[in-house]
């Protein structure tokens, strides 16, 4: 008897944008506190990266979230390719801006990610 086949595929592909979305919504209420700051900022990090790769391969297209992909080019304009605790503390306002400004505009747009 052949085996069932699988219902999920063997590697893990792009996240939906409304999981990768509320993976950095999770971030809104955290902070950078002492014993907490480089998990934060380094989740804050990895959530908008992770948006950012599933707005890029949503069958809508890249082109359907122009705003935020800009926003994380610019952010990542500024990190210079260092994503080390101490850059992202010397960049945590940006950080945080760019990630609450991509909050608000995908607020604003409930039908684009659902």
């Amino acid at each position: 008897m052949p085996a069932a086949a699988p219902s999920e595929p063997a590697t893990p592909g792009v996240e939906k944008v409304r999981d990768a979305f509320a993976g950095l919504q999770a971030t809104l209420y955290d902070s950078c506190t002492p014993g907490n700051c480089a998990y934060f900022l380094g989740r804050v990090y990895d959530e908008l990266h992770g948006l950012d790769r599933a707005m890029k391969a949503d069958p809508k297209g890249p082109g359907h979230f122009p705003e935020p992909i800009a926003l994380i080019k610019k952010l990542d304009a500024q990190l210079g390719g260092d994503r080390s605790f101490g850059n992202l503390k010397s960049h945590q306002t940006l950080l945080i801006g760019t990630r609450d400004k991509i909050n608000t505009w995908m607020q604003g747009h409930p039908k684009d990610y659902r």
